[in-house]
């Protein structure tokens, strides 16, 4: 029996020309060359990760949320 589970990512690039993806419900991170390879990457690793951790019961969704910090010159 296979269920879906609904999580959110966040897609970054790096400094070397990658992109990371994460997980905003667990820590689980991946990469890939591009946006697409890198969320692909990620939706394996989270298969992986959740045939040995109990599946959410429910479906809880981050509060994603730009913030400005001011930094010393």
């Amino acid at each position: 029996m296979s269920q879906t589970v609904r999580l959110t990512a966040t897609v970054t690039p790096d400094d070397e020309g990658w992109y990371v993806a994460r997980c905003l419900q667990v820590e689980v991170t991946s990469q890939g060359r591009t946006v697409d390879e890198a969320l692909a990457n990620l939706r394996e690793a989270l298969e992986l990760f959740y045939e040995d951790e109990p599946i959410p019961e429910a479906e809880q969704q981050p509060i994603v949320a730009p913030i400005e910090i001011r930094l010393s010159a």
